[in-house]
């Protein structure tokens, strides 16, 4: 039998705990947040276009929330290493993935994922995106897209075209100009831009599809040509040409929505910044930071879109 004042006590100390679980509505919760560290997967290797954006995003996002936002490199495997990790994170908030083309064209590339690229996520915002450009050695006789079109379909066996790798958007974006062309360039792979960049220089190809951000200061250098950055490929003779690089943020599907919204306004506030500016004109990006569900119509209609070009050119990552 319990004491007189525990019995008396007992329902004061209830209603004190009810109390205490209701005071705070999903706005306090909301002012909490975040009260610990903000992780940012990327999905690469450190040093890379995608790991400066991201770097930079985390810089300027934790001004904002008033929180340490860390980078956390988990490359592998075509970035499903690092994205799977996020998928099966807490949906808090804090476990972040910074997303790219590779989001958009795995599901064509991989019979099987070990997460679901819609269902595992929710989209926070598209970030920035960055055009792809075509570029040759200097000393190349292409002086123009209709130059190389004229020249693949003369001799369809002899050009050939770098990529960064089976199913990158180096890859994509050559197949893509195969097929609306009508040419036929040989794919040769490299285990990254450099490399490439590299035996296109010294004459061993004759063309790749790149980033701006990969080439810019080549091009700059003399290094590199582009053909040529006006007009763009699609003005030049294949109409409706458009191939990009994107980066967008991801967290963990049912992460709260509130939660979400913030950190939106954390990553739209961040792209306004000086140091995104300077992102803007050294790696030729696109600031776009726009709402969650603006990202999740622009990765599905990426993914369309490769799915075909995908299907066409038998491309399979075994």
């Amino acid at each position: 039998m319990l004491p007189e004042r525990s019995t008396k006590t007992a329902p004061f100390l209830f209603a004190l705990a009810v109390l205490l679980l209701t005071a705070f509505s999903p706005d306090d919760a909301l002012a909490l947040y975040p009260d610990r560290i903000v992780r940012i997967v990327v999905p690469f290797a450190p040093g890379g276009g995608t790991d400066v954006i991201a770097r930079t995003l985390a810089q300027e996002m934790a001004k904002d929330l008033g929180a340490t936002v860390i980078i956390e490199n988990k490359p592998g495997a075509g970035t499903i290493i690092g994205t799977q990790a996020v998928a099966t994170s807490e949906p808090d908030g804090y476990t972040l993935l910074m997303g790219t083309f590779a989001n958009a064209v795995n599901p064509s590339l991989n019979a099987k994922l070990p997460y679901d690229p819609h269902r595992d996520f929710a989209p926070v915002a598209l970030i920035a995106r960055s055009f792809n450009i075509v570029v040759v050695n200097p000393k190349s006789p292409f002086q123009s897209i209709a130059d190389l079109i004229a020249a693949a379909k003369a001799d369809p066996d002899k050009l050939s075209y770098g990529t960064f790798g089976a199913g990158t958007s180096a890859h994509l974006a050559g197949e893509l100009f195969k097929d609306m062309a009508k040419v036929n360039l040989t794919m040769v792979p490299y285990k990254g831009a450099a490399p490439g960049i590299t035996d296109l220089i010294g004459g061993q190809i004759q063309v790749m599809f790149t980033t701006v951000a990969s080439a810019a200061s080549l091009i700059a250098g003399g290094q590199l040509r582009a053909l040529p950055q006006l007009p763009t490929v699609a003005e030049a003779g294949v109409a409706g040409y458009a191939a990009e690089s994107w980066y967008g943020l991801f967290a963990p599907a049912k992460t709260p929505a509130d939660v979400i919204d913030r950190l939106n306004k954390s990553a739209a506030l961040a792209v306004q910044s000086e140091a995104f500016k300077r992102l803007e004109v050294n790696e030729g990006l696109v600031m776009v930071a726009r709402p969650p569900q603006e990202l999740d119509r622009y990765v599905r209609g990426e993914e369309e879109r490769w799915r075909k070009v995908i299907q066409d050119a038998g491309i399979k990552i075994e």
